[in-house]
């Protein structure tokens, strides 16, 4: 009986393991409102795990920054230790944006980990001009640029953004009678008690979106609502002409979430993509299958610089057209060069590959580089009537003083186009026969991308010697960045790698430390600038000449 009762205690906590792993909910979004532009989530505690507060101060940008004499006493306590805020930095950061009818508002909350001080923190932020209230045990401090909002546990601060709303922001910019109104700043503690008092189903925490980002892990989450985006200027009058066509249908329910995380000599990117229902439908039936292998191996030069490929379904762009309410638009331009939209479906079998090779510079600094771009063919008669019209509509545009500027050829399988005649020759007979080290990660993909920086790097050096800038950023870059691979493209979901050359340092160390290496240099390029226009105006002076 009493073995019976010990396992009797398993049942709660087996009930507890599955309701928050089933969970649809999440505690994240809770005061994020539903509909937001934008949202970026920073894992406090990972990010710090990685990178340490110690060693962000170790880097010659943020000495200088410290040691400047305009940075006030309180700030360098802020410099010192980022908890002299208030803010608990070990836990979650989140920024979002939203649009509304006045334009929209920006806000950053997080949780306080000592709330005198945050107080403290927003009166010298304010140097004591802010208007503070309370209500409900939330205090409210109020500026002109931003409101701070906090209770015990958590702070809210909020800005207005009025750059979301086109007509608000061209009044503000562009027309000072009309826009008085407009400039004048909203108040901002209305919104950040809406955000206090918002209601749970009101929020993220219940889309399920959101809740599959958060259970994703990672140092980074974002979501990008571009339904939202797009409404922000998809006014009939900005959008002029393309107001007659159905463009609602490519953002309607749209959605991206990304989680990236800063790895040992790599950052990782994963990313999925949401769409509305038509969109969907047509996405799933349509989609592409593999990436054509064999047409990655033809490349004619292993000195890739740059690469992508794609497979499709060419019957989809049909249905793509349709759904936008532009199929009568794709006709009618076809016909103007002499096709028609069947016949460019019925010529290709949906394979693309553009690939960017051997690339130098001559003395003077201008770039020498290869292109190439290839397609599959399904149907050969066909194809040969868009070749026959393509260079029908661009011979003219195609011819250089010193001989043409690209070339062609075509074969039963693939067509090629490119700026070395060779090049696109060796393609077509398949002489290249070449084996990059990403194939078998792109191989299951309909769509993938590679830029090789070092290769870029290595062969494209700066020109302008007196650019030290430019120079130490260049050094900087080669000691940095290897390469980018992403695959995935054309899929409900991506994924994104950045190598670094050091594979076994933290990536966001290194990230650190490079854009501090960057930072400094254009730092003392600035003051070099503004120092020699000094001199310049003194010398002037001197001559005589007024200098206004």
């Amino acid at each position: 009986m009493q073995k019976c009762n010990k396992y009797w205690l398993l049942f709660p906590l087996l009930s507890i393991w599955m309701f928050s792993s089933c969970s649809k909910t999440n505690k994240e979004g809770r005061y994020i409102p539903n509909g937001v532009a934008l949202v970026i989530h920073l894992n406090g505690k990972s990010l710090s795990s990685k990178l340490p507060w110690e060693e962000i101060k170790q880097s010659e940008v943020f000495k200088e920054a410290y040691s400047d004499s305009s940075t006030s006493a309180f700030i360098r306590t802020v410099l010192d230790d980022p908890e002299n805020t208030g803010i608990d930095i070990k836990n979650d950061i989140i920024f979002f944006a939203l649009k509304d009818s006045l334009g929209g508002y920006m806000a950053i909350q997080g949780t306080l980990k000592d709330e005198a001080k945050f107080r403290q923190f927003n009166k010298e932020a304010a140097k004591n001009t802010a208007v503070e209230s309370d209500e409900n045990g939330i205090h409210f401090s109020n500026t002109q640029q931003m409101t701070g909002s906090w209770n015990k546990e958590k702070f809210v601060m909020v800005m207005d953004a009025p750059m979301f709303n086109m007509t608000r922001s061209k009044n503000m910019y562009n027309d000072s009678s009309a826009g008085q109104k407009s400039m004048i700043k909203r108040d901002m503690v209305p919104i950040a008690k809406q955000i206090f008092n918002l209601k749970e189903d009101k929020s993220l925490a219940t889309d399920e979106r959101f809740t599959a980002l958060m259970k994703s892990g990672g140092d980074m989450h974002f979501l990008l609502n571009s339904e939202a985006v797009a409404a922000s200027g998809m006014s009939g009058e900005s959008m002029g002409p393309l107001s007659m066509m159905n463009i609602s249908k490519l953002y309607e329910g749209s959605r991206v979430t990304g989680t990236v995380n800063f790895e040992n000599g790599k950052i990782v990117g994963d990313f999925k993509s949401y769409a509305g229902k038509e969109m969907t439908e047509l996405m799933n039936k349509y989609s592409g299958d593999k990436i054509n292998g064999d047409m990655i191996k033809r490349i004619p030069s292993k000195n890739l610089a740059a690469m992508l490929a794609l497979n499709f379904k060419p019957e989809g762009i049909r249905e793509f057209l349709k759904l936008m309410g532009m199929e009568g638009f794709a006709n009618m331009g076809s016909s103007m060069i002499g096709i028609t939209l069947d016949d460019f479906i019925k010529a290709n079998k949906g394979d693309i590959l553009l690939a960017v090779t051997d690339i130098k510079q001559d003395t003077t600094g201008k770039p020498d580089l290869s292109v190439l771009f290839s397609a599959s063919i399904a149907d050969r008669p066909s194809f040969n009537k868009l070749v026959s019209a393509g260079r029908k509509f661009g011979q003219d545009k195609m011819q250089g003083p010193n001989g043409p500027y690209a070339f062609d050829n075509i074969n039963e399988r693939y067509f090629a186009l490119g700026t070395k005649k060779d090049q696109v020759d060796q393609f077509i007979t398949g002489a290249g026969n070449n084996s990059f080290d990403f194939m078998e990660k792109i191989s299951g993909s309909a769509g993938a991308a590679y830029i090789n920086f070092q290769y870029i790097l290595s062969n494209m050096a700066p020109t302008m010697a007196r650019d030290s800038f430019a120079i130490v950023m260049h050094q900087a870059s080669i000691k940095m960045w290897d390469n980018l691979l992403a695959y995935g493209i054309g899929d409900n979901s991506q994924h994104v790698e950045i190598t670094l050359v050091d594979k076994n340092t933290n990536s966001l160390k290194q990230l650190n430390s490079y854009l501090g290496t960057v930072g400094m240099a254009k730092h003392k390029q600035d003051r070099m600038y503004k120092k020699n226009e000094v001199s310049n105006m003194m010398e002037k002076d001197t001559t005589g000449i007024t200098v206004k």
